[in-house]
């Protein structure tokens, strides 16, 4: 552990991806940012992330990965940082390539993570500590140790605050109380953590809750089966990753798998209910695990298909009708 570092003034961080991991790595830097804010932040993000990262207050220059490019991607990303200086490099993702990009500028501090893969810890000055105990950890405490090896308390604050420039022509749907209002992400990144319930919990929501209002959001087109009551659904599945950040960040109770946009929605102090199966809630649900606003639910024996709908919504109405303390 070094002692308090001073005088930093310049801070790269390569967290290309996923979502989910962008999102937490983003909570940390923003504690960052509140304890050195002369400090100019630049960020390598994959480019179908890039725009998450950029609407971050506290981000001052996001480099594209194109990763679909291959080595053509990875080269371009050398190419621009090849040259530069910064005061520290992180190399939060901890692979090969990710690490090949931190050792690109010149630094004289070039950290990355003790339990990186591919070799990557060649490329590092010094390794940041894991957590203490036996783990395995939630992500925001791996991060965390970047700045409290710095001597800063790694302190992750609610709400991440994220730009919402662009307009779009539902947000009156969410008008009300945002405990009637819902969003509901049907996606998992693995088909093996998806549950197959929205559609009968979508009724059930709509049936025991008087006003209510649901909105559907997914990487592809889908709908609720059945008469869909009129003014009370909103179907946003398809839609680019711009308007689903802002459709996050509406005021209302989010349900979904272990998804980037459960954590989105975490992180910004929305009401979140995760649903798991074969993945432990423990160690990748919505942070910080226990607060009054998150819930996570797990299939019995980790089976999703054992899940029935019904249980989701008495854990829906717990998390709906709780109030802060």
């Amino acid at each position: 552990m070094q002692g308090k570092l001073t005088g930093i003034k310049s801070l790269l961080v390569v967290k290309p991806s996923s979502l989910g991991d962008i999102i937490h790595a983003l909570q940390v830097a923003q504690g960052v940012a509140e304890a050195l804010p002369d400090c100019r932040i630049t960020w390598v993000a994959r480019d179908r992330f890039a725009p998450l990262v950029e609407a971050a207050p506290f981000v001052h220059e996001v480099i594209y990965f194109k990763r679909k490019e291959g080595l053509g991607g990875i080269w371009k990303v050398l190419k621009e940082l090849r040259g530069r200086r910064f005061d520290m490099v992180w190399d939060m993702q901890g692979l090969f390539r990710s690490a090949l990009m931190s050792f690109a500028p010149r630094s004289s501090h070039r950290w990355g993570r003790r339990d990186n893969r591919e070799g990557a810890g060649l490329f590092y000055g010094e390794k940041v500590s894991l957590p203490p105990g036996g783990g395995p950890h939630h992500a925001i405490p791996v991060l965390q140790e970047f700045p409290k090896m710095m001597g800063l308390d790694g302190a992750v604050k609610f709400p991440l605050t994220l730009r919402n420039e662009a307009r779009f022509g539902w947000e009156e749907f969410f008008d009300g109380e945002a405990t009637e209002r819902f969003v509901i992400f049907t996606d998992s990144r693995g088909v093996g953590k998806e549950w197959r319930g929205f559609d009968r919990l979508t009724h059930l929501i709509w049936e025991k809750i008087p006003g209510s209002r649901v909105a559907w959001c997914a990487g592809s087109d889908t709908s609720p089966s059945g008469e869909i009551p009129e003014g009370r659904f909103l179907n946003l599945t398809g839609c680019p990753l711009d308007e689903m950040t802002a459709l996050v960040l509406q005021p209302s109770v989010f349900i979904g798998n272990d998804s980037g946009p459960m954590h989105l929605s975490a992180a910004v102090g929305n009401r979140v209910l995760a649903i798991f199966g074969p993945t432990a809630p423990e160690r990748f649900g919505p942070w910080p695990i226990g607060a009054w606003n998150t819930a996570s639910v797990r299939a019995p024996g980790g089976v999703l298909l054992d899940l029935s709908a019904e249980t989701v919504f008495e854990r829906l109405q717990d998390l709906r009708l709780k109030t802060e303390g």
